[in-house]
Order: C-alpha cells, then structure tokens, then sequence
C-alpha cells in the first residue's frame, strides 16, 4: 500500500468529509470481506486525512462479517440473532480496518451509535464534542450502528440514514455513498435496460424516478434510503455523492471536480445546528393538522403555532417531544418541539391562547409550538400557504 493514490490532482481546501460504503462493497462473491476494495478505500482516506481534511468512515459489514465467519448462508432476520452476528462481525471488520490503517501510519477509533444518542440532546451534543476532539487528534473516526444493543424503535435501520445524520450532526462538507452501483438511475438498471443515469440533482422533489427494492441480500438499504439520506444531508447544507464502492478513488476524482457518479446539490442557508437536529435527529411521536390561518402564520410569517390553529391531534405523545405539523390535507409543513402533551392538546385545540389555564385548570405556555423549537419542510408546497383571509385567526 501506498500512502498517496495515483491519478489525482490535490483536493481543494480543507474539508469535513463523511464516507459510507455499504456491505454489498466489502464483502466478495463467496461472503468474504473484499480486502482489495478495502485496502483502497483507506489509502484513499489516509490519503484525505494528510491532505488536512477530516474524515468520518461510516462502515457496514459487521453482519455480514460475521455470518461469514460463523458459515451462515443467509442474514439473520430476528433481531436477537442479528445483534449476536454483529457482536461476532464487528470485531472482525475494526481488526482487519486496524491493520490496513496502521500500515499509513493512520490512528482510528471506533465509534458505535443507536437513534437515541442522536435524540436526547445531551448525547447529541456529546457525540458532537467527541467526533471534535477526534478530528482534532487526527483520529479517522469509524461509525457503525450499535447493532448489538440498538432495539427496533431505537434503531436507524441502514447505514445511508445513519451517514446522513452523522454528516448533519458534525456539519459536514461532502457525504459519499458507496455502493454497488455507478450512480443513480431512474430505475434499477439490474431489472430495465432502459434506465436512464442521473448526473445531477439540484432539487430532490423534482426527481421522477423507480426506486425499486431494498438492494442487496446482505445489505439493508436500497435507493429508497438514499434518497432519504440526500434529504437529510442536502437539507443541512452538505453535498452529497453516490458513486461506485469498488472504486474508492472516485472520492479524489471528484472532489477535483469530476463529474462522476450522481451529485446533489446543498440546500443554501441551512437551518442552525439546533434546528437540524429538531428536523433530523428526532423521531416525531405524533402529527398535528393545522388550519389555513396556522399554515400561512408559520410558513410565511415565521409565528409560533398556536393551539387556536390546530385541528387535529394525532398520537401519544408528551411535552418536549417531536410532531409533524401538517395541513388540513396530511402534508407535512413543518416539524417541532411540543410545549403540551397529547391529553392537553385534545382539550385546548381549536381554542385562544387565553382560554387554556381555564380549560386545563393551570397556567401554561402561550404557544403549543414556539418558532424557535419549529423548523419549516423546504418542500412544502400546501395550498394553505397563502395570505390569510379575514375570517382566518390573527397570529
């Protein structure tokens, strides 16, 4: 191995760069890891980190590995049999990284995450402050899911959605997704071959396109899960490629300014880190449906939600937790922190703010959703964002 890969110009300024490469690209025909694929992929990131850039690898594998090593011909299903391969796999996959690393002379660490050190917001900030001081030691931090805990309504459920919210989390410039593929493609170019390939995305809503199934036998994710990582990514502000996984070195490509693979633009002025993580690191327990007046306050005027525009209550939920604020039609408008819990929005809903400490017998918040704790859908395209008629409440 050589520290510095052939045929690349230097890459531009230092960046904050997130790589994921999915198990269908570490793993060979017979289920074995695929050195030759990993060997590149980290002289290309050793390679990256020299240059001054800082690098997160979001690695799957550790399933697959250690099916393989203990003869499996299939992924386990059940999640109790799943967290007991991946406790065998892990392992494996961080001693073999280990090796080929410690070959360039490249310190890494380990670091493994369930949903809810991303949804309590101590921990989110904690996992911030350690992937910082990581960077600041040289340390190529490795990121897996925590599979041998993580419980079903805590996990993230694929590697592409877990990058993504890492990427979001420590601000990232780029997010690489490797994968089995070239680029994306209006459909899956495996099943019609008249798929057409996708260069560029500039607006995710704009894409019209078969995302067939979940992907591979051994892996978790599919189009569908990178699409959603590009919302999420995007959303933040990072710039997002799919590219070939057996083929590391198109990473230096291009971030030289090649055009390869399917790139996607960045949302300009993304919301502030708190906000994204109101947007993305939460898990919503309940959706509120608004009407025309509560729509327009909070889409085009930028107001806090009051219980007077709320219509419907949906889900069990309490004070502080994620809901999805949507038009009268289900579309969602917006996400944000709750100030009531369930019970007391049923009671309070549809009514002014100076009737709720008569209604619930205490003194409580003005706003059911206040502005700074509410992040707007940049997609959202409802009717109801309009300029509020006479007869609409006043916010």
């Amino acid at each position: 191995m050589t520290a510095t890969p052939s045929a690349t110009s230097k890459p531009p300024k230092p960046q904050i760069i997130v790589v994921k490469i999915g198990t269908s690209s570490l793993t060979s025909a017979n289920n074995q890891l695929a050195l030759s694929v990993l060997a590149r992929l980290v002289e290309t990131l050793s390679y990256l980190q020299g240059q001054g850039h800082r690098v997160i690898l979001v690695s799957s594998g550790g399933v697959g590995g250690g099916c393989a090593r203990l003869g499996l011909s299939e992924r386990p299903k059940a999640i109790e049999q799943k967290q007991a391969v991946a406790a065998v796999g892990q392992g494996r996959l961080m001693r073999v990284y280990d090796d080929l690393f410690t070959v360039l002379d490249q310190p890494i660490a380990q670091v493994l995450l369930t949903r809810s050190d991303l949804m309590q917001r101590s921990r989110y900030l904690n996992s911030y402050h350690t992937f910082q001081q990581l960077f600041d030691l040289q340390v190529i931090p490795i990121v897996n899911e925590n599979d041998t805990v993580a419980v079903d309504e805590l996990k993230f459920g694929d590697n592409d959605t877990l990058s993504a919210l890492v990427a979001n989390l420590v601000g990232a410039d780029w997010l690489f997704l490797l994968t089995d593929v070239d680029r994306l493609y209006s459909a899956d170019p495996r099943a019609n071959p008249d798929a057409e390939p996708i260069t560029w995305v500039q607006h995710l809503k704009d894409l019209d396109i078969d995302v067939g199934d979940r992907g591979s036998a051994w892996g978790t994710g599919g189009m569908i899960t990178k699409l959603e990582a590009a919302r999420i990514a995007t959303g933040a502000g990072v710039r997002m490629a799919i590219t070939n996984g057996q083929t590391p070195d198109n990473i230096l490509k291009i971030l030289a300014g090649e055009p390869l693979g399917t790139q996607f633009a960045p949302r300009p002025n993304p919301s502030s880190a708190r906000k994204r993580w109101i947007a993305n690191g939460l898990r919503p327990n309940g959706s509120l449906y608004l009407d025309a007046g509560a729509v327009r306050a909070i889409g085009k005027d930028g107001k806090s939600l009051l219980s007077a525009g709320i219509v419907t209550v949906e889900g069990n939920f309490q004070a502080q937790d994620a809901v999805i604020l949507c038009d009268r039609n289900g579309q969602e408008i917006a996400r944000g922190l709750v100030n009531y819990n369930h019970h007391e929005l049923q009671q309070i809903r549809g009514r002014r703010s100076n009737e709720i400490s008569m209604i619930l017998g205490y003194e409580g918040a003005d706003t059911v959703v206040h502005r700074d704790n509410l992040v707007l859908n940049p997609d959202a395209t409802a009717s109801d964002m309009k300029p509020v008629a006479e007869s609409e409440h006043t916010y």
